[in-house]
């Protein structure tokens, strides 16, 4: 299935999910309960702007965008991660009204077995997204998956809360329960963040790729052939590499070019989603563009 067909399922997920964890709130009258509710709020503004930044992600390029729009899923991600932060600076509000508050709970057994059913969906959907995103190489897709696994983890923790509430009579459990909530939730939201951050920065590939690329030279690697100036960046689905390959002076461009050719294609092959770009030039000339090493 497509980013797009797993976005608009988390949406429908995510209203089904607000509605069960709502009822679950007003029927308990728990702020545990209240702030999962919240969370799934979030679930669902992250999940309509994600399919708007997957849609403007597979536009092809145009003449203001000649390079593509891939990097539009990374906002996604940092939207995403934004709004988790807002709902854990809510949840922990709420949750310290409640420490200092404490009130009897109601109808816990209603209240517990949707906040249950709703987990179950969101663990189900995360664990698809999860496998999707990979396969997609999808920013935006992995953001709202690892989002909900945060809201499954909430939710389980929320039940184990209030079931201990149920077992010691402790009031105060709530509100506890709620404020390491707010931490688990916000520790997910300064990952989703920096993890966009990153993309938009043009981080290079992941060091597993890197090596590969690394290799793949090797196999062409000759004392007269070598590669320098080799970088590698990220942008959404899309990697990047750019380097130099230095060849005799005497070779015929048909030569040379049929090289490039072959490692052009071995590398996007090494690395799937793979771009290559490789500049030609004789052996003995070099060019430098102000950098002390070749990462890649």
């Amino acid at each position: 299935m497509q980013p797009r067909s797993y976005l608009k399922l988390s949406v429908a997920v995510a209203l089904a999910t607000i509605a069960m964890k709502t009822a679950a709130w007003w029927f308990t009258g728990s702020v545990s309960l209240a702030s999962d509710a919240l969370e799934s709020l979030v679930n669902l503004a992250g999940a309509v702007f994600a399919l708007a930044m997957v849609t403007l992600a597979a536009q092809p390029p145009d003449a203001d965008h000649p390079f593509g729009h891939h990097k539009a899923e990374y906002f996604s991600g940092g939207f995403e991660g934004l709004l988790i932060l807002g709902a854990a600076v809510g949840i922990a509000w709420a949750a310290v009204q409640r420490l200092l508050a404490p009130q009897a709970l109601t109808e816990l057994g209603l209240g517990l077995g949707l906040a249950l059913v709703s987990s179950a969906l969101n663990g189900g959907l995360a664990w698809g997204m999860l496998k999707a995103a990979r396969e997609h190489r999808s920013m935006a897709l992995e953001a709202d998956a690892r989002h909900l696994y945060t809201d499954v983890l909430t939710s389980v923790g929320v039940v184990v809360g209030l079931l201990a509430v149920h077992v010691t009579g402790w009031l105060w459990l709530d509100g506890a329960v709620a404020l390491v909530m707010a931490a688990n939730i916000g520790r997910e939201g300064v990952k989703l963040v920096r993890a966009a951050v990153d993309g938009l920065m043009d981080r290079a590939l992941e060091p597993e790729l890197r090596d590969q690329i690394a290799s793949t030279l090797a196999e062409f690697a000759h004392p007269t052939i070598r590669f320098d100036h080799v970088h590698t960046r990220r942008a959404g689905s899309r990697r990047y590499v750019d380097l130099h390959m230095h060849m005799p002076a005497g070779w015929t461009l048909g030569r040379a070019a049929a090289l490039r050719t072959s490692v052009e294609q071995a590398l996007m092959a090494a690395v799937p989603g793979l771009r290559a770009s490789i500049q030609l030039l004789p052996t003995d000339v070099e060019a430098h563009f102000n950098d002390t090493k070749d990462p890649l």
